[in-house]
């Protein structure tokens, strides 16, 4: 069977969607293919976000701010916003699911402990269910 390629979307690609990536690509195995990208990408991924994810074992620091164009697919299987509304553009997918989730930039270490741990329990849900099908 074919791995899920599942693709997080923000604007900057440097927290968020950053983080999501991370959690996918630990709770996902060999089952799921995780990628991240932003219609914005600031370039860096944010440094309280490598810090707050290293904090509960998954290490993000090498992952890199990119933008669609430099994803190796250019359709997947199921697109998630963290809550970017219309500025994300549309990407082909077989699902399109939007988060809501505050974008913790500038917001200070425990504002982005609690996104990650909101994003951490997103992630487990939708890797459970798309084990499910």
């Amino acid at each position: 069977m074919d791995k899920i390629k599942l693709l997080f979307v923000c604007v900057e690609n440097s927290c968020r969607s950053q983080m999501a990536e991370g959690f996918a690509k630990k709770y996902g195995g060999d089952k799921i293919e995780a990628y991240s990208a932003g219609s914005k990408p600031s370039g860096t991924v944010n440094p309280d976000a490598v810090k707050v994810m290293g904090e509960i074992g998954i290490d993000i620091s090498e992952q890199n701010s990119k933008g669609f164009m430099d994803l190796p697919y250019q359709a997947f299987d199921y697109i998630v916003t963290m809550g970017c509304k219309d500025t994300c553009p549309y990407f082909p997918a077989r699902e399109k699911i939007d988060w809501q989730i505050e974008d913790p930039k500038e917001k200070g270490p425990d504002f982005f402990r609690k996104v990650r741990d909101k994003i951490g329990e997103k992630v487990k849900t939708i890797i459970d269910k798309l084990e499910e099908k």
